[in-house]
């Protein structure tokens, strides 16, 4: 693929992505992705990954369901031993490829966008909460981990 510089693209449903599928509200939609092989001037293979999707989420803010564009374009360089990624030029990503040769492209959209799912989902129409919550004289007692002794201590 990477001699003849071999170009492909296509679409997965999310419903397919059985990894994905656990962090997402529903499975509504698809991803579009493209993957270019090619070498560069210093003769590095690498396939060149490009995603377009729209993840449904639920915004933690609002408890909402909202849908989170990922754009990713990706450059992974392609090595066969893990000894390999240290001469990857900085911008490069390693891809490990395996001892058969064969690259799964669905598979490989389907860690890219595991890796761009956020920690803590947020809609960008949420609210901001804008509020200082002082917490109360009780509050305060029980989170201080020395109250307990406060009892125990002699006159």
């Amino acid at each position: 693929m990477v001699t003849a510089r071999r170009e492909f693209e296509g679409r997965i449903p999310l419903e397919a992505m059985e990894r994905l599928r656990g962090s997402l509200v529903d499975c509504d939609g698809e991803v579009r992705f493209a993957l270019a092989f090619d070498t560069d001037a210093l003769r590095v293979p690498f396939v060149e990954l490009r995603i377009d999707a729209a993840l449904p989420l639920e915004c933690q803010r609002s408890l909402q369901r909202f849908l989170l564009p990922v754009v990713l374009v990706q450059r992974l360089g392609l090595i066969r031993d893990e000894a390999d990624e240290a001469a990857l030029p900085p911008d490069y990503e390693a891809l490990l490829v395996a001892e058969d040769g064969m690259l799964r492209p669905a598979e490989l959209v389907e860690d890219e966008l595991i890796l761009a799912l956020p920690v803590v989902p947020v809609s960008p129409d949420a609210d901001v909460v804008e509020r200082d919550f002082a917490p109360t004289a009780e509050e305060t007692a029980q989170a201080n981990p020395f109250a307990a002794l406060a009892g125990w201590k002699k006159d």
